[in-house]
């Protein structure tokens, strides 16, 4: 059995559902090659019972094929010979199926469900019979749907209106892995790599299992990352338009919202993203959005004093960011292709923001590293009114306390100076003249390695974090 790296929290509550003494209808959903599948199986090995997975760009009859097929390899002996005419009748033989098992717990598992519901198909109303008719009254039943498209799992199952309203009894949002399972990963795999390096491939892979299951032992963070991402063949050149064709209809809207949003390091607002691209504005753009987002694909911030209406959305995919920085219409290709670009100005400004976004996916770990885990907080970026002072984070806390946070991607302990820190010293006063906030504001780095102190940091800078903070565990 392949170790699970991390994922604690979903597996205790997977464990919980087969101690339950009623029926269980579990929803998992997250992007492509987050691991869902994996996890499920891992999990639920010893007693899932029944197994399918719907074909992509399959009509009805095909899925009902393979239906058929999965279900005589489980039960040869007695099931019909000819394909059921229907998803009714295919439901009705699968419950034939189950009701002969002995065993105390079983698992049914229905994978990439969002491609078994073709047009027409009615293969909603008839899950929602099995469930509601049969199923849901047998405190035998784990009933396991999975998807990768979340808009679909999410309007069509979760939220249901019909006759599956309420049903699904647990849901799971499978998210990428933290820099803690990052590194948990490579321990299973035998890969020894220390924390810069293993930052590095998060930058550009992000936290995807999937991705991550590609890095050798033996090779560097730019090695690995120059065979995937510039060889003729490498995994990642190819996999960005792969990428959202498989999750979304009508994908070239959601790579549009994609590709407009990387053009803005800080992040744009709804009226930006309309005025940059081509998309009106309105309940299709609501949409788009609320995908992207559930999906894991960008992030929506609320500026500290404004209002759900002046929400900022941020990429912060780290594969769809490298990919769109370095990889798409680069004519620089090959062995070494990476290498050649560390350091230069354009990887500057990515790592930069590459490592700003890290930050933002891991604010539990530096709510820790502050020793703030048990203070309410809330979490914000700020703007001024002229548009010329912005501050990365700001920790806004009930105890009174604001953290204000600059974050620095350095390759070495980094170094305050007379210049830097006046920069500093403006935007602390800017802030505090045009929201005349009453709380102390502490000024806050949050770097890669130490501050190295000087005349310049010594009682300026309160609080000092670096990457280390951000490996901990939950």
């Amino acid at each position: 059995m392949e170790l699970i790296a991390g994922r604690k929290e979903e597996q205790v509550i997977m464990n919980q559902l087969l101690a339950s003494e009623k029926a269980e209808f579990l929803a998992v959903y997250g992007r492509r090659r987050v691991g869902k599948t994996f996890l499920i199986r891992q999990v639920y090995q010893r007693q899932i019972v029944f197994q399918i997975t719907g074909i992509a760009s399959a009509n009805t009859p095909q899925q009902l094929a393979n239906f058929f097929s999965v279900l005589k390899e489980a039960d040869a002996s007695a099931v019909q010979d000819s394909l059921p005419k229907n998803w009714f009748d295919a439901f009705g033989l699968l419950k034939s199926y189950l009701q002969k098992l002995k065993t105390p717990k079983k698992v049914i598992f229905f994978d990439e469900l969002p491609w078994i519901d073709t047009p027409r198909s009615n293969f909603l109303s008839a899950l929602e019979h099995f469930w509601n008719a049969w199923a849901s009254a047998r405190p035998d039943i784990v009933l396991v749907v999975c998807g990768s498209a979340a808009s679909w799992m999410i309007s069509k199952l979760i939220n249901n209106r019909g006759g599956l309203y309420n049903r699904v009894t647990q849901r799971i949002r499978l998210l990428p892995f933290t820099l803690h399972e990052t590194e948990n990963f490579f321990h299973n795999k035998q890969i020894k790599l220390d924390r810069y390096q293993i930052l590095q491939l998060y930058m550009a892979l992000g936290g995807i299992p999937f991705y991550l299951s590609e890095i050798r032992p033996g090779k560097s963070a730019f090695q690995e990352i120059d065979r995937l991402a510039f060889s003729k063949n490498g995994m990642l050149v190819m996999e960005y338009e792969n990428l959202y064709r498989s999750l979304f209809n009508h994908a070239e809207r959601h790579i549009m919202i994609i590709e407009t949003l990387a053009k803005k390091n800080k992040g744009l607002s709804r009226e930006e993203i309309v005025t940059m691209s081509t998309i009106n504005d309105g309940g299709g753009l609501t949409t788009l959005l609320r995908e992207l987002e559930e999906s894991g694909f960008i992030s929506r911030s609320y500026p500290y004093g404004k209002k759900i209406r002046d929400s900022i959305y941020r990429l912060t995919d780290q594969y769809s960011l490298f990919y769109l920085k370095f990889i798409k219409d680069q004519k620089q290709s090959g062995s070494g292709s990476w290498l050649n670009r560390i350091d230069n100005p354009v990887w500057r400004a990515w790592s930069g923001y590459a490592y700003e976004n890290i930050c933002l996916l891991h604010i539990d770990a530096l709510k820790r590293a502050l020793g703030i885990s048990g203070v309410y907080t809330e979490e914000s970026s700020w703007l001024d009114k002229d548009r010329s002072v912005q501050i990365d984070l700001l920790i806004d806390r009930r105890d009174h306390v604001i953290n204000l946070c600059e974050i620095k991607f350095t390759q070495e302990p980094f170094s305050l100076t007379k210049a830097y820190r006046e920069e500093l010293e403006n935007k602390l006063f800017a802030f505090k003249q045009e929201t005349q906030t009453r709380k102390s504001v502490f000024p806050t780095l949050i770097t890669t390695y130490s501050l190295k102190e000087n005349i310049h940091s010594l009682g300026f800078i309160q609080n000092t974090i670096t990457m280390e903070a951000l490996f901990e565990p939950a």
